[in-house]
């Protein structure tokens, strides 16, 4: 992960250095993580029907062979920012397979299924862990030993990877039988959001936070450079200090009581994070920016920790690899929509201005969930959807916003 977190740091660092364009910042965004929007519900749908354990293996090898690429690309040719974001493409397509097989296998992995929502906190302390090394790491290499350098200790972490995947012992895969095609799965995956309305909704605030809050983020490379007048290494502290963050709020997640109520939870932090957000657009001095920048990362981290866990425990074992995909749709794939959506109102007002308005925007998607998040809520552990008609993704989102307006309205007339 401190490798995968070093090549990412270098593609977004490399594309603003060449460009110099915040727009095309975004576009580096949109295309690493895009692809997991368009392929991440066909994943589900494999990490439900096979071996999510041999998927995971498949999707790391073919990571490797991407990884290795983009080394011989730039060591060895004249490369242009276009070959770098084709090959980032193709990472992002990996990722769609590997991100609900991986999520979905961590129930595998634990005997005592209350542990689940620790050990989902412990898989995000991880990514965490070296979200705080990598990106500093990045920094340090591209400054002193350059792009190529930092592709190749990417490159070569996956064998350590492979090795410790060939090295679990997990229980026997017992093969099901497929008596429908992956369309026919696919369907019988959006009945079942569709029938599970406290689920849906968990899925709609994430996409809504990772549409247009969770995006800042590609906006660090112009703060570092532009606003605090720094470098690579300035831009690795920034992310530094954001993994920091994101490191506590997976302890925090871990530390949390079995009874808590993670609604409420998630609505304090949803306004923590668009506090935080507000904060930092006014901050122009280093330390403040880097604190501000921290305190996003937690709240960012447990923003999705939160809604990880309560779609995994409420989720039926035959589902839970869909359901995981909806999460990565909502999750990863509409952060790169926004992230070119962010960079292009960047090229027409200032870098703080946008920050500012996406922490108002952040407070205010808090206040609209608050009826369904304050009051208790507990998700469908049992559903059956096989009788409800066929919707799309889209018109569920739609009609699911639609009724939380509707409650807000009726609060208000009371």
């Amino acid at each position: 992960m401190i490798g995968s977190w070093m090549q990412r740091t270098a593609v977004y660092w490399t594309v603003y250095v060449q460009t110099h364009s915040p727009f095309m910042l975004g576009v580096g965004v949109f295309a690493v993580q895009f692809p997991s929007f368009l392929f991440s519900l066909f994943g589900g749908i494999v990490a439900d029907r096979y071996n999510r354990f041999k998927v995971l293996l498949i999707t790391q090898g073919v990571s490797m062979i991407q990884a290795v690429l983009l080394t011989l690309l730039v060591l060895f040719t004249h490369y242009t920012v276009f070959e770098i974001l084709a090959l980032s493409v193709l990472l992002g397509i990996i990722n769609a397979f590997d991100m609900p097989a991986r999520q979905s296998l961590v129930q595998d992995m634990i005997e005592n299924k209350e542990d689940l929502g620790n050990a989902i906190a412990l898989n995000s302390t991880m990514n965490n862990i070296a979200r705080f090394i990598g990106p500093v790491v990045s920094g340090i290499i591209l400054d002193h030993l350059g792009l190529g350098r930092c592709f190749m200790l990417n490159a070569l972490s996956f064998n350590a990877v492979i090795t410790t995947l060939l090295m679990m012992r997990l229980p026997a895969y017992v093969p099901k039988v497929h008596t429908q095609n992956a369309f026919k799965g696919l369907k019988d995956g959006l009945k079942y959001l569709k029938a599970s309305p406290s689920i849906g909704r968990v899925i709609l605030l994430i996409a809504l936070y990772s549409l247009m809050i969770i995006p800042y983020f590609t906006l660090l490379p112009v703060i570092a450079k532009m606003i605090l007048n720094g470098n690579a290494t300035t831009y690795g502290y920034l992310n530094n200090v954001t993994g920091i963050g994101a490191i506590g709020g997976a302890i925090f997640h871990a530390s949390l009581k079995p009874n808590v109520n993670l609604n409420r939870v998630l609505f304090i932090i949803m306004s923590v994070l668009g506090i935080g957000l507000i904060l930092l657009s006014f901050s122009h001095n280093l330390l403040l920016a880097l604190f501000f920048a921290a305190i996003t990362g937690f709240a960012i981290m447990s923003l999705s920790t939160i809604g990880n866990t309560l779609l995994q425990l409420n989720s039926s074992t035959e589902m839970r690899g869909r359901v995981i995909s909806y999460f990565a749709m909502a999750y990863f794939g509409l952060q790169p929509l926004g992230s070119l959506l962010i960079g292009s109102i960047s090229n027409y007002v200032s870098t703080p201005t946008t920050i500012f308005c996406q922490g108002i925007a952040a407070v205010l998607i808090a206040i609209l969930f608050f009826p369904y998040l304050w009051k208790e809520v507990r998700l469908e552990k049992k559903v059956h959807y096989t009788t409800l008609h066929y919707t799309t993704l889209t018109k569920y989102l739609i009609a699911s916003l639609y009724s939380i307006l509707r409650k807000w309205l009726i609060l208000l007339r009371k």
